[in-house]
């Protein structure tokens, strides 16, 4: 999530007891209440304002420099994805989720473009956003499978249109390398992923650096793109 307070140093986890800092963006009074209720309930998650519009966003954010800001991508007066790239430019440890109803892969790939860390349906079971929340906040990357798979479909037919590919041999990732990387293409965050393999979030934390060491990429979503154009992964 967000690298949060203005003392904290990029990508550096919050102190212990300092809650996560959320700032909630949508255009529908209902919604943005239900989101707080639910996430003023949670331990060591505090809601520091609400907009109705991506421009407010921008102006609240900018003044609150909050830790994670969970908005929508079609909005009035400024979209979600404008709103995205205006507050990653204003206040860099912020990190957003786009939390919407739209699954247009050109969404998806606009939002991750603009900086977000995040992608939901607003089907998603209401308390799972809080565990989002702690998600991207600890540097996770996180994307509703539905939309995962669209993108991973996606990369796999620009690759075929790109036809032939540079003759470089790719780095060798180890099998359990190989495991984790597939399932963050799921979507999956570390702490599920441990679950799935049995491992520890720790470990899995470490196989993912790992990977993008040895592939020489920055985040999570790239390698996922390297080793779909690299034939890594199995995509059907």
């Amino acid at each position: 999530m967000t690298n949060a307070s203005r003392e904290h140093g990029e990508g550096s986890p919050a102190p212990a007891g300092d809650p996560i800092r959320v700032l909630v963006v949508d255009d529908h009074a209902l919604f943005r209440r239900g989101l707080e209720m639910v996430l003023g309930q949670e331990e060591g998650i505090e809601v520091v304002g609400e907009a109705g519009d991506g421009a407010q966003a921008v102006q609240l954010a900018a003044e609150l420099a909050p830790d994670v800001v969970l908005m929508d991508v079609r909005m009035p007066r400024r979209s979600g994805i404008e709103a995205c790239l205006a507050i990653r430019d204003a206040v860099p440890t912020t990190e957003i989720i786009m939390l919407t109803i739209s699954d247009e892969e050109a969404d998806l790939f606009e939002a991750l473009k603009a900086g977000a860390k995040g992608y939901l349906l607003k089907d998603v079971p209401i308390d799972e956003v809080a565990d989002a929340v702690r998600a991207v906040r600890d540097g996770n990357t996180l994307i509703s499978p539905a939309m995962a798979s669209k993108l991973i479909t996606e990369f796999s037919a620009m690759y075929k249109r790109n036809g032939e590919r540079d003759q470089v041999p790719a780095p060798r990732l180890t099998e359990r390398e190989l495991q984790v990387l597939r399932l963050v293409a799921r979507g999956m965050n570390n702490r599920d992923i441990g679950q799935e393999l049995f491992i520890s979030e720790n470990t899995v934390k470490n196989h993912v650096r790992n990977i993008l060491e040895k592939l020489q990429l920055h985040s999570r979503m790239e390698a996922v793109v390297y080793a779909v154009r690299e034939k890594l992964l199995e995509i059907t």
